[in-house]
């Protein structure tokens, strides 16, 4: 090897100074949540046969991610194992929204395979409660997968409540300390974020609550912890909002529209 490519390849390994930044994480987890999907979801797919190799990948994911030398999130998995009955109930809900709220699903079957708002859903309830027992990283990268797959980005440490509907999906951002409640429904574009970006804002609510029986059409843009949308309200599209709203509201973009004469 000449002196030059050895001077190269010097100051790349000076560089290279994470040891935990193990890129083939990424590539397990997107598998392990492709398994979980089809474990849930598809009737050719055995249960009990992938529930093993759930538990084998997901030892693998403890040992590239849970960087505390005891291992303590080993005993995660049987935890978690206990909450999928009440994350499917949750997802088939979810499903079920998507039938009563888009006149152009056929079937359930059609809404659990072709809808990406519903895989958008799926695999933010199933990374949320992986979440909650301190192993962040691989629920954060299950959304990321979820997100290039679908252009819907949820933050896992959003909390979402029953029967929701996203509609075309694409575009869709919700925060990590959004709150929604039941039966929301939500188009493409819509933005629930933070009025401004700080690290000092790490443990402060900074993104917006909608309420019960919320409509939020689409690009509407929804800023501010402190916000909150209003049971049984409707948010038109192209709105801004960084104040709460009353409940039974409808809040419109209104422009005014002048006909030009041609003569």
């Amino acid at each position: 090897m000449d002196k030059e490519k050895e001077l190269i390849i010097s100051k790349i390994e000076e560089q290279k100074k994470n040891p935990n930044l193990r890129l083939k994480l990424k590539e397990k987890t997107e598998y392990f949540t492709n398994l979980l999907f089809y474990t849930l979801f598809d009737s050719d797919t055995e249960v009990a046969k992938n529930i093993d190799k759930l538990e084998e990948l997901f030892q693998e994911l403890v040992d590239l991610a849970c960087w505390e030398t005891e291992k303590p999130c080993s005993k995660v998995w049987q935890s978690y194992l206990e909450k999928l009955p009440e994350i499917l109930q949750k997802l088939n809900l979810d499903a079920q929204a998507f039938i009563k709220s888009d006149p152009a699903a056929n079937s359930i079957e059609e809404v659990y395979m072709a809808y990406p708002g519903f895989y958008a859903i799926a695999i933010y309830r199933l990374s949320h409660e992986l979440l909650k027992f301190g192993l962040p990283l691989v629920p954060r990268l299950m959304t990321e997968y979820s997100h290039r797959l679908t252009g819907t980005d949820i933050n896992p440490g959003a909390e979402i409540g029953e029967s929701f509907f996203i509609d075309h999906a694409t575009g869709i951002v919700i925060g990590e300390t959004v709150i929604i409640k039941n039966n929301v429904k939500m188009y493409q574009g819509v933005t629930l974020g933070g009025l401004y970006v700080d690290r000092k804002l790490r443990s402060v609510k900074r993104h917006p609550t909608v309420e019960d029986n919320v409509t939020i059409y689409a690009n509407a843009t929804i800023l501010g912890g402190s916000t909150v949308i209003g049971a049984n309200s409707t948010i038109g599209g192209n709105t801004w909002i960084t104040s709460s709203v009353p409940k039974n509201s409808i809040i419109s973009n209104t422009s005014e529209i002048k006909i030009k004469k041609v003569v």
